[in-house]
């Protein structure tokens, strides 16, 4: 995969985390055959959009794409952070920068206030909410607490966009090492369901019909109806559920659904509440769609022996583990745990040996 220096990839899937992960380990990083064999070859614009971005959070970085845009070459510099502003392409939602953002904004020179302008909410990526009561939460199991804030200012419903959200993340020195293995017994399930330029009723259509399946299983449930006006509600009209649900030992399960043309709300809530309850069968202490940014901040961690427990890794954790490998030379020991109290489960063990990676950025300051 490397040769010399420069790491070497083909093909545009997993494009972010990858570019993430070579700022964060200093290492230059080529991807080529970006769509090399499809119609319209080369990068899409959300794609151009996050290099752009990643050019403004980071300072020193080179970033070249070949003519054809097929293939990029990205040689990293230092992560400086600061105030920012970027305007999101309406392919994609802001979820989808956000996410890379999340993983390098701890390691920056200067506290991030990223403002970012476009979609909240889309059916690719997470939702601003999910960000703002999953994502960021899961930060705070590595000690990255102090003032991290995601805000929506303004939502945003594809296809005209509109929204804004400004995340405000501290700058740490080291992530303390994670150990966390007990998944505990779902205690609360909270929720937002939010409606903008449609009648706000269909946020309460949503939460009925939410409750009718999950007030089955537990009776601490709230789910907060989210109700924008005027300018604040973006260009387009939609609605949205958004789920989570905490255990005693606060692990974090989520899911979400976003509407679509000719759907009732209630199909949207049960649709969302399906995911949920999927989501928590699957067992472990992390839920599938935050395992690689938990597992990036295990190896980030101090010179200590991490441990967490989760499901079955999804193919993008198969794939980002062996990139970690790539960049950082860390792998991952993985083991099924004997539970006895659930014979059936499928958790794993993940445990790694943190690579003590300090945030030298910060002390240039």
């Amino acid at each position: 995969m490397a040769a010399g220096s420069v790491i070497q990839y083909s093909g545009h899937k997993y494009f972010r985390h990858r570019l993430a992960l070579s700022i964060l380990s200093g290492k230059s990083v080529r991807i080529d055959k970006i769509r090399s064999e499809d119609k319209d070859p080369g990068l899409r614009d959300f794609e151009v959009s996050l290099l752009r971005l990643l050019e403004k959070v980071t300072n020193g970085t080179v970033i070249e794409i070949s003519a054809t845009g097929t293939a990029i070459l990205l040689k990293p510099g230092i992560i400086a952070g600061g105030s920012l502003i970027h305007d999101c392409p309406l392919s994609r939602s802001v979820g989808y920068f956000l996410e890379p953002i999340i993983m390098l904004a701890p390691f920056a020179k200067r506290p991030v206030q990223l403002t970012l302008r476009g979609i909240t909410t889309d059916d690719n990526d997470f939702s601003a909410d999910l960000m703002r009561t999953v994502t960021l939460p899961h930060l705070q199991l590595f000690g990255i607490s102090d003032g991290l804030e995601l805000r929506i200012k303004k939502r945003g419903a594809p296809p005209g966009g509109g929204g804004e959200v400004q995340l405000l993340c501290p700058i740490v020195k080291q992530v303390k090492t994670l150990n966390f293995v007990e998944p505990g017994k779902i205690k609360r399930i909270r929720g937002i369901a939010h409606a903008v330029r449609v009648n706000p009723q269909f946020s309460n259509r949503m939460i009925e019909a939410a409750r009718s399946i999950l007030n089955r299983y537990i009776p601490d449930i709230y789910i907060y109806s989210d109700v924008y006006k005027g300018e604040e509600s973006g260009k387009s009209p939609g609605y949205a559920l958004s789920l989570l649900a905490e255990s005693t030992t606060s692990a974090l399960f989520c899911s979400e659904a976003t509407s679509k043309p000719g759907v009732a709300p209630e199909d949207i809530a049960l649709q969302a509440t399906r995911a949920l309850l999927s989501e928590i069968s699957k067992g472990g202490c992390i839920d599938q769609k935050h395992q690689s940014l938990v597992l990036l901040l295990m190896v980030l961690g101090s010179e200590d022996v991490g441990r967490c427990r989760m499901s079955q890794p999804t193919p993008r954790t198969i794939q980002f583990l062996r990139d970690v490998r790539d960049f950082f030379g860390t792998s991952f020991q993985i083991v099924s745990i004997e539970d006895p109290t659930n014979p059936n489960s499928a958790d794993l063990l993940y445990s790694c040996y943190g690579t003590g990676h300090v945030n030298a950025n910060r002390d240039l300051a």
